[in-house]
């Protein structure tokens, strides 16, 4: 899957932010991203078919071999789901000018770089949590509108003074504040990178006891609830090895196919729901 065109595809009245000092750094990494996808998809195909081929066995070995089916299955699916648009944005901290990128899912290349960096991992938290009274220890974030498979704009914010130095395009977040409030459709839009601070502070809080999200309509309980499953599928310990699950309860299936819809773009395909 090699990267033959720009990621960037900017309207015209968003010309001077395709500046390449702006977004070379992201072209190259880009690349390293479409080339490392590839060669997953390609790895994961041949494993797949290599288990599907095995031999039938019987007790302990058949449940090892029907389970690492279902992962290799899992993975394959949610690869070939995205593209580069795996990639939400990326952050810069005030003591490492390296930029560290987020994405739906973890990636990492075959010397062992990591490209992406998986939504719920701590490392992340600050991509979604930091504000300009807490930047948790940000110079720099960006935050990238896919379309179509490429980008159609990005937005920058700086939380220090060497943030502003070159690689950032500060103009107008007004475009990107109106994306918060656009009106929805049946199916979910993509919302994983409008997270905001209040919202993720709910999503990683404590899995211990009840937690209760009260709020009026339109306020975000459902994005809340499904970033949360998937995050507590991720991060939780009594969830991981097959030990548990998650069980997404609605009021009736249009609300299930909407859950349905969602949860995989956030990295999880195994949600049940009734």
């Amino acid at each position: 899957m090699p990267l033959t065109t720009s990621a960037f595809n900017l309207p015209a009245h968003l010309m001077p932010k395709a500046d390449p000092k702006l977004i070379a750094g992201d072209e190259q990494h880009f690349a390293a991203i479409a080339e490392s996808l590839g060669q997953s998809i390609a790895e994961l195909s041949d494993r797949l078919g290599a288990a599907r081929r095995a031999p039938g066995r019987t007790g302990q070995e058949a449940l090892e071999r029907d389970v690492e089916i279902r992962r290799l299955t899992s993975r394959l699916r949610a690869l070939r789901r995205f593209g580069l648009d795996l990639c939400l944005g990326r952050i810069v901290s005030a003591d490492n000018p390296e930029p560290v990128y987020i994405g739906r899912l973890g990636l990492t290349d075959s010397e062992g770089r990591r490209l992406l960096v998986d939504w719920r991992s701590p490392a992340a938290e600050p991509f979604f949590g930091a504000t300009n009274a807490n930047p948790m220890g940000l110079a720099q974030r960006r935050r990238y509108r896919w379309t179509r498979g490429r980008i159609s704009d990005y937005w920058d914010e700086v939380f220090t003074s060497d943030g502003f130095e070159g690689q950032a395009s500060l103009e107008d977040l007004s475009a990107f504040m109106a994306s918060l409030g656009s009106s929805r459709s049946a199916r979910m839009q993509d919302v994983l990178a409008t997270i905001q601070a209040d919202q993720d502070a709910i999503i990683r809080a404590s899995s211990r006891g009840a937690l209760v999200v009260d709020g009026g309509p339109g306020t975000g309980k459902t994005v809340v609830a499904l970033h949360r499953s998937a995050y507590l599928l991720y991060s939780d310990p009594r969830l991981g090895h097959r030990r548990g699950g998650v069980l997404f309860v609605g009021p009736h299936r249009p609300y299930l196919a909407y859950v349905a819809d969602v949860l995989p773009s956030l990295g999880e395909e195994g949600v049940q729901t009734c």
